[in-house]
């Protein structure tokens, strides 16, 4: 993956944890009110944060680099959300 985009996704996620209590008022808020549904806050932050990252991955690919990203970045992408998962569940308390 290219350089400026990885760093730009790392810079993401600091973001990310730095508004780690805003994300858990809105999961809160989901969790709280869903009925039908079999959905935690954990799962709903996980999503909230791969969602970000894939918004970010995705719109730095057409904003940095002029292109939609290719298949094997997209595999580099997915092999970046793989690695960190034990990462994301430290820093969010899980």
């Amino acid at each position: 993956m290219d350089e400026k985009i990885l760093k730009i996704l790392h810079d993401k996620l600091d973001e990310i944890f730095v508004k780690n209590d805003e994300i858990r008022k809105i999961t809160d808020s989901v969790v709280d009110y869903q009925i039908t549904y079999s959905l935690d806050s954990q799962s709903l932050w996980l999503g909230i944060l791969i969602g970000r990252l894939y918004n970010s991955f995705y719109y730095q690919h057409r904003r940095v680099l002029d292109r939609n990203p290719t298949n094997d970045e997209f595999l580099e992408f997915v092999d970046l959300i793989k690695s960190n998962q034990k990462n994301f569940q430290e820093k969010l308390g899980f």
